[in-house]
Parts: structure tokens; sequence; C-alpha cells
């Protein structure tokens, strides 16, 4: 173990005690303004969410300051087609001026606040600013240097797996437990932008949650809130999902991103679906007992003379459910009434002679 872990663990993983977590990630939707970024705080804070995460890095931080071949965004179905690298990582970036300002704002709506640092000088700042835990983003989980820079702040950690083989995230959750992370999430996620419901294979999170032994979650990239929200019946209890305040109005990650209104209904129907999975149960649950008498059953459906048979126009299978079940109504056709009998009297063994 490095000598620089920190050994005092005195931080826990602000998840593991909830139902669900929710971080609206910020990104470069705040199209560089610093007033808009906090409105984005305090609107997540409005819909409910347990934290915000911004993305610590700088255009040279990220790459090379080139705008030619491989440093010039190539697919042509991309959301920054044509834009290199730099201009980009330039134009998205969060100024690290802001991040003490809007980190303090989400605390004091109650919210926890972190980042996702993309080089070791990332970290330093966000050391510097005490957050309470770090996020390792799904294009730098083989970034080893990076992975043993973060796991040696002791602290909790949530990794997006991304593109990551099985071999892979299992480098990279060895390599952070190696080295003095603190507890460790797994994040689901498809690197595309968006990316699509069919991409997203939702049933690798229970099996991850199995092979790491760790709370999972999805960093969900897909438009709506249809994904996030199923995620959570296979096990997901973390869901990221990018933030903006207007679609209409642009930003860099809008199209993929969800606004106030959405987080809102994510964060109820999410909560909902997790209280809706229970536990197996067959045969009603308490609350169902008293509806068991609106089951159907047999009944006297004409007056009915003692010695009489009944049959098929002097009896009917209605609701309530007080008389013998519908499963004997064979067995008492032409069989004799023990007594008179009045429409509306449930029949039962004892009115059979």
């Amino acid at each position: 173990m490095n000598s620089g872990v920190n050994n005092s663990r005195n931080y826990i993983l602000p998840f593991l005690n909830h139902e669900l977590f929710v971080i609206a990630e910020l990104s470069g939707n705040h199209n560089q303004d610093f007033d808009l970024a906090i409105q984005m705080v305090e609107a997540a804070a409005q819909a409910g969410a347990d934290a915000i995460k911004l993305q610590t890095y700088t255009a040279e931080t990220m790459t090379l300051d080139l705008r030619q071949g491989e440093f010039v965004i190539q697919e042509k179905d991309s959301l920054w087609s044509g834009q290199s690298l730099y201009d980009l990582y330039g134009k998205a970036s969060t100024p690290w001026q802001w991040h003490k300002a809007l980190f303090d704002r989400a605390r004091e709506l109650g919210m926890l606040a972190f980042s996702s640092p993309f080089d070791s000088s990332a970290v330093d700042f966000l050391e510097s600013l005490d957050v309470p835990c770090y996020k390792i983003a799904s294009f730098e989980n083989t970034d080893i240097p990076l992975l043993k820079k973060v796991a040696a702040t002791g602290k909790p950690i949530i990794l997006s797996t991304g593109m990551a083989s099985l071999a892979e995230i299992d480098e990279a959750v060895s390599c952070l437990r190696q080295h003095g992370a603190g507890e460790i999430a797994l994040l689901k996620c498809t690197s595309t932008y968006p990316a699509a419901a069919t991409d997203t294979n939702l049933l690798t999170i229970p099996h991850m949650q199995q092979a790491f032994a760790c709370p999972v979650g999805l960093s969900d990239h897909t438009q709506g809130i249809g994904a996030a929200i199923a995620s959570v019946a296979l096990g997901a209890r973390i869901i990221e999902k990018h933030f903006v305040l207007d679609r209409s109005q642009g930003g860099v990650d809008a199209e993929f991103s969800i606004e106030p209104n959405e987080l809102k209904s994510l964060i109820i129907e999410s909560r909902r679906a997790i209280d809706a999975l229970g536990q197996v149960t067959y045969g009603g649950t308490a609350k169902e007992e008293a509806a068991k008498r609106y089951r159907r059953s047999i009944y006297v459906a004409k007056p009915i003379k003692q010695g009489e048979r009944f049959n098929e126009q002097n009896l009917r299978i209605v609701r309530p459910g007080l008389g013998l079940a519908p499963k004997y109504w064979e067995q008492v056709q032409g069989r004799v009434a023990a007594q008179d009998l009045e429409v509306g009297m449930p029949l039962d063994w004892t009115l059979l002679d």
C-alpha cells in the first residue's frame, strides 16, 4: 500500500445507506456561464437530486492543441463531428475557479458535490476542496496512474465501466483496492452520446454486482428516463444523468441531458419502482385480504324449495365470494336443497341435503 494512502477512512460511501442515489451531472451544459451553473445546481436540488457532479479538466490537461488528424472528431454521427478535441474540451470545461462556489451552493441545499478528475493536477485541486468522493469517467478507467492517484486519497470511488472489458474492470477495481481506495461502486455505462436503448445492456448490472461484490448503478446517456428507471429493477441504486435547464437552449451535452421536470420524474418513478420490487409473494398481501370477499362464488339465483334440485338456472357463479368456490360448481349440480332458499343466499355445504 502506498505511503501516501489515507488510512483514516473518515469517508463513508455516501450512497450505501440510500435506496437510491441520483447524481445530476452538470458537464458543460452551463455554456461557460457561472450564473447558469448556479441555477443548474439549485434546479437539481429542487428536483430532488442527491448530488451534483462536475468534471475537472482543462483543454491542456485533456489533449494537445492540434486541429488535424486524430485530434479532430471524425465520426459523422457524433454530436461533435468536425470539432477538434482541444476546442471541444475548452468549450465544455468547467472553470476551476467555479468549483468551490458550486460545491458550497450544493452543500447549502443539502446535496453532495464532487467531480471527475482527468489528471493528477485535478486530483490535487479537488483534494484542496476536500471532496467527499471521486468519480472515474469511462474513458479514464484504464488510466492506471490516475486510478492510483485517486485511490491514494482513501476516499470512496465511483467508476464508470463504459467500454472496459471484464478483465479491464477487474484490473481497475484491483488497482483501486490495492492502492487504498475507500468503498468502490461501479456504474454500467455506454460510452456513446446519445446512447441507444438497444446498446444499453442493463442485464450487465446484476452480473457486475455479483462479479465485484460492490454497489452498482447506471451512468445513463440515453435520451429520456426509461432506461434509468428500468435499471433499478436490476439492482442499480446509483443513477447518474446529464442535466440541463432547457435542452432547446443548447449545451454540449444537451441532446442526451434531462431537464428539471424529467429529473424529478426520474427520482419519483425510480423510488416507486424500488418500492414495487418487494419480495417473492403469493396469495396476496395482508392489505388484499379484505378484497378476497369480491372473488366469485356460488349463489342462489332463484327461489328454491326444500327438496328441489340445484341446476344452472337456480344457481349462479357471481361476486362476492362468500359462497362455495366456483371449483365446486359441478359437484353441486343435481344435489338437493336441505331447506327453502332465497335469492342472494351464498351456497354452503349445510344447505345441501
